[in-house]
């Protein structure tokens, strides 16, 4: 198995880094600290459920689960910057 592969592996709501690494890797540095903290949940929900490999549902979204995805993206951010 190539590392590649890892990338097609399904998570859920549960996994809130590797959704964040999803964002991160869609939107890279076009969102810095201060905006990802302002986006909508509403416009958050509909990215996360865009990503090709997440399995959740939007039933199964919490504000907890995006709040705790906001700060993992902004880590994963900060991280590369």
């Amino acid at each position: 198995m190539s590392f590649k592969d890892f990338d097609d592996f399904p998570f859920g709501w549960a996994d809130h880094e590797d959704i964040a690494m999803a964002l991160y890797d869609r939107f890279g540095d076009e969102f810095g600290q201060d905006r990802i903290y302002r986006i909508r949940f509403t416009d958050l929900l509909t990215w996360i459920l865009e990503i090709p490999s997440f399995t959740g549902t939007k039933e199964g979204s919490t504000e907890e689960h995006l709040e705790q995805i906001q700060a993992k993206w902004v880590y994963e951010w900060r991280d590369n910057q």
